[in-house]
């Protein structure tokens, strides 16, 4: 299991550039006018992981199957979305299908780059996007409390406690905070996801910078982190016309360019670890002869659930999970190295999988 991230911002802020380099494909177009990017283009990338790789090394696994993400470039929103203008409608509907929002915001200065506002001001932009998003929730919630509270008047248990979440939420939105600030006591949260708000998922800013700023970002961009950090937001410095450069290079020469700029990884690794951050989400590896291969789940799943992950027959069989650190797979050499030294453990239904654990489910057909 992935996620699935929706690339959003204003017209002409690096979207599709970015979203071009991430999957290494041209399936969306880059344009310097507004809205070249109609319908939302989806795009799966593997996600990076050495650990993988080790662990391959090691079993002398024929194959290797990183997990994948999924990354959506939606059309660039304008002031007045929430209304309809532009693409307003549209946008908002492709937004409501992902799990998190990478919000690409323009710190890089260019005269041939138009901006919708005419200006280069980051944190301007964030606001009006974030602006847009909490009217769309407004209206949404506000048209759909009026049947709720006839429910509640009438006596129904749980359109009170519905009714009670959601003016929590409006007196939020009111205010002009979004969804994601409200403190969710643990047994409205299935309630509160139902509500399917624009701002109650997960943001993380992508701060696209010019070529030169790559390594160490700019003013514009320490102002946008700032912002991000204020909010209690992630947010991960990139330069999109650098990342598609090293899309279009071949694999054994992407290092030495990195070097050249003083960057030591590709902004996509920094992306999909602030994304991970930003979901909850960890991976554990199976691995044998045929493949060594990784998985994502989130944080805190047990031990069955993560088996269902790889089919839902090991989850409803499950016996047990032999598992083995990451740490001491790799130190002794593998799963016959830390048998003889006691380290396989066998776990059970409640055992909460630890990010990199190695395990070989035992399951009953």
């Amino acid at each position: 299991m992935g996620f699935k991230c929706g690339i959003v911002g204003l017209p002409n802020v690096g979207k599709s550039t970015l979203f071009n380099a991430l999957t290494k494909t041209a399936a969306a177009q880059a344009a310097n006018y507004p809205f070249c990017t109609i319908e939302p283009n989806t795009g799966d990338v593997a996600v990076p992981d050495q650990r993988l790789t080790e662990i391959a090394r090691i079993a002398k696994s024929a194959a290797i199957v990183p997990t994948r993400l999924t990354f959506v470039d939606i059309a660039g929103l304008v002031r007045g979305a929430s209304t309809g203008e532009g693409l307003g409608n549209q946008f908002l509907a492709n937004i409501r299908e992902v799990d998190a929002i990478a919000h690409v915001l323009r710190c890089f200065e260019d005269d041939d780059i138009t901006h919708v506002a005419g200006e280069i001001d980051p944190i301007a932009d964030a606001d009006t996007v974030e602006t847009e998003l909490m009217l769309a929730d407004l209206e949404s919630l506000e048209r759909r409390a009026t049947n709720i509270r006839k429910r509640a008047q009438s006596g129904d248990k749980d359109a009170k406690a519905e009714v009670a979440l959601m003016d929590a939420v409006l007196e939020l939105l009111r205010e002009g905070r979004p969804a994601r600030e409200l403190a969710v006591a643990e047994e409205d949260r299935r309630a509160f996801k139902m509500l399917n708000l624009l701002t109650s998922k997960p943001l993380l800013y992508v701060l696209n910078v010019d070529e030169a700023s790559a390594a160490t970002g700019n003013d514009l961009s320490r102002r946008a982190e700032e912002m991000a950090k204020r909010q209690g937001a992630a947010s991960v410095v990139i330069s999109a016309a650098i990342e598609a450069e090293i899309a279009q290079l071949p694999a054994e020469e992407q290092a030495e360019f990195l070097e050249t700029l003083g960057l030591e990884e590709p902004g996509l690794d920094r992306l999909i670890r602030a994304g991970y951050g930003l979901l909850d989400l960890i991976t554990y590896f199976t691995a044998g002869p045929k493949e060594a291969r990784a998985w994502t789940i989130r944080a805190g799943t047990h031990a069955p659930q993560a088996a269902g992950v790889i089919h839902t027959d090991f989850e409803r069989g499950f016996i047990r999970a032999q598992t083995i650190g990451y740490d001491d797979f790799v130190s002794l050499g593998g799963e016959s190295g830390a048998r003889e030294a006691g380290r396989v453990r066998d776990e059970g239904k409640d055992y909460t999988v630890a990010d990199g654990d190695v395990i070989h489910f035992k399951f009953a057909t």
